[in-house]
């Protein structure tokens, strides 16, 4: 393996100041430090659009877009708030430093010149913000209702720029009608795959690249477009690779349900999505730990989490190289770490998937103990 290091974190020069970047992490799996946390205050079911009904089945389609733009009901937050509050307490007993957006009325509807709609959540830093090295990149996601979610992180923001750290903002999209196949429909089994999204302008969601120092991995998703994967290779420049995740999803979004960086040398994969013989050379040294299938969970629930799928099993948090965070009733998964040599860590958060996902989802990890390193050959 070769090392690449750099002394310490970045330190930025302003003014008379030397500032240290409160901002660093290069994996999924250096010591966690620091950690941003969603909220749950004032979710509003995403507004109706093609963009979002493609990703779940058509009956779910028709009752999002009868309920787009009210508030969940109680019965959905308030359990999803309790195992929320238990994992922060849980993060901050462990000595990791959470900080919070702002709480958002996401029922304020925006506009621009060319469609209006109302907001989602921001439950999920981690699809709005992608960290690298020193680095937050806010990102141009594809869902108009979601054209504005980084404005509840800006206090943050602000603070991390002032102390230091780089802060960067994609190309706002225009998200016209221009970039969304017309009558679009997912793919049958047997179809070549297709996505909704055009090359009209490059979008991306953070939450479909995974870090492993100068190389990241990427699955193209129906919020993730060819121009995006290259704006950010563009911008990342020579001292990165970035290398696409083949998905055998028929309605992709977000890489962290497909294939998750556990530790150096270790990649969890999901054998309904994954074929492991087309995965990307570099990862020939690796250990590809296939994952188990899913504990059956509550079938209602499961419905209402259609658009996350049931393998939010593999949707884990790494606190270092052994100790993870998964959901506790997931037992079979729970099993499988400490087969491969984890430490997980069971922790309740199985009602958060209405609102986008589970551990990983539900964090932006900000600062990881650890130097840029390159792990393949």
């Amino acid at each position: 393996m070769t090392v690449v290091r750099r002394p310490g974190i970045p330190a930025r020069e302003t003014g008379h100041e030397d500032l240290v970047s409160p901002v660093n992490s290069h994996n999924e799996w250096d010591p966690l430090e620091e950690v941003v946390v969603g909220r749950l205050d004032g979710s509003t079911i995403p507004s109706s659009h093609p963009v979002v009904a493609c990703n779940i089945p058509p009956w779910a389609a028709r009752l999002q877009g009868l309920a787009a733009g009210f508030e969940y009901p109680r019965r959905l937050i308030e359990p999803a708030q309790q195992e929320l509050d238990q994992f922060i307490t849980l993060l901050r007993s462990l000595g990791i430093t959470v900080t919070r957006p702002d709480a958002v009325d996401h029922k304020q509807r925006f506009s621009t010149p060319d469609w209006s709609s109302r907001g989602f959540c921001n439950s999920c830093p981690r699809d709005a913000m992608l960290v690298v090295g020193d680095e937050i990149i806010e990102t141009p996601m594809a869902w108009p209702s979601r054209y504005f979610e980084t404005h509840s992180y800006r206090e943050l923001l602000k603070d991390y720029f002032r102390r230091g750290a780089r802060w960067t903002s994609a190309p706002k999209p225009q998200l016209t009608d221009a970039l969304y196949e017309k009558d679009f429909r997912p793919p049958e089994g047997d179809e070549p795959m297709r996505y909704i999204l055009t090359e009209f302008e490059p979008v991306f969601d953070a939450a479909d690249f995974v870090r492993a120092g100068r190389d990241l991995f990427v699955t193209r998703s129906n919020v993730t477009n060819q121009m995006g994967i290259e704006w950010l290779r563009r911008h990342l420049g020579p001292g990165y690779r970035i290398h696409e995740i083949e998905s055998r999803c028929r309605t992709p979004m977000h890489i962290d349900t497909t294939f998750v960086l556990l530790a150096p040398g270790k990649v969890l994969v999901n054998p309904e999505y994954i074929d492991v013989d087309r995965l990307p050379d570099v990862l020939r040294s690796w250990d590809v730990l296939v994952a188990p299938e899913p504990d059956p969970i509550d079938e209602r629930l499961l419905k209402m989490t259609s658009m996350c799928g049931k393998w939010l099993s593999m949707n884990v948090l790494m606190l270092d190289e052994k100790r993870v965070i998964a959901e506790r009733h997931h037992t079979g998964m729970l099993r499988a770490l400490e087969e491969w040599g984890f430490e997980p860590i069971p922790c309740d958060l199985l009602h958060y998937a209405p609102f986008g996902g589970s551990f990983h989802c539900a964090t932006l990890d900000v600062r990881r103990r650890g130097t840029l390193e390159s792990y393949f050959d």
